[in-house]
């Protein structure tokens, strides 16, 4: 979690992500923070978010995405 968070931070700092919960029903993240996001999180945990992972419900909190990242690192 805290790697993640440090790539947030990166990404965003002006975003308080362990609060928000709706980062892209609310517009915080837009599709170019999401591109980066991926690339990011697929580098730093090796992993690999495919087209059909990148739905709403999978970026609109910390928590959905850490559960994403677990997902595929299970995989």
């Amino acid at each position: 979690m805290e790697e993640l968070m440090e790539i947030l931070g990166e990404l965003r700092p002006d975003v308080d992500f362990e609060n928000e919960t709706a980062l892209i029903t609310d517009g915080v993240l837009d599709s170019f923070d999401i591109v980066a996001l991926v690339a990011e999180l697929n580098e730093a945990f090796d992993i690999e978010i495919k087209p059909n992972n990148l739905v709403p419900d999978n970026f609109n909190s910390v928590k959905a995405m850490m559960a994403l990242i677990e997902q595929l690192q299970d995989e």
